[in-house]
C-alpha cells in the first residue's frame, strides 16, 4: 500500500470529501485504511459492568481508493510513486518530486 499509518491524506469522495485526517491504521487485506475524523458514525452501545451506555462517535475504516496522500512539500494532494535510492525504496510525490518520508 502507498498510504502508510502516519500520513496525513485528503478524502477525494464520498460523503467526507475534501476532508483531511491523519491515517490511523491500515487494513492491507481489504484495501482500508483509518482516518481520524472521516467516516463518523454514531454507535448505541448498551451499558456493561464498569461502563456507561450511550451514543458514542466512532470513526470507521474508508477505502484506500478514496483518499490521496498530502505532500509534506507542495502541500497538495498527489499520487505516490517508488524509487530506488540505492538498496532503499523510497515514496515520492508524483507533483512535485519530493521525497515522501
Amino acid at each position: 500500500m502507498k498510504i502508510r499509518s502516519g500520513d496525513t491524506v485528503k478524502v477525494i469522495s464520498g460523503k467526507d470529501r475534501d476532508k483531511t485526517g491523519k491515517v490511523e491504521k491500515t487494513f492491507p487485506a481489504s484495501g482500508r485504511v483509518l482516518v481520524s475524523g472521516v467516516n463518523m458514525v454514531k454507535k448505541h452501545v448498551k451499558p456493561r459492568r464498569g461502563s456507561e451506555g450511550g451514543i458514542v462517535e466512532k470513526s470507521l475504516p474508508i477505502a484506500i481508493s478514496n483518499v490521496m496522500l498530502l505532500c509534506p512539500q507542495c502541500g497538495e494532494a498527489a499520487r505516490v510513486g517508488y524509487k530506488f535510492a540505492g538498496e532503499k525504496k523510497q515514496r515520492f510525490c508524483k507533483k512535485c518530486g519530493a521525497v515522501v518520508e
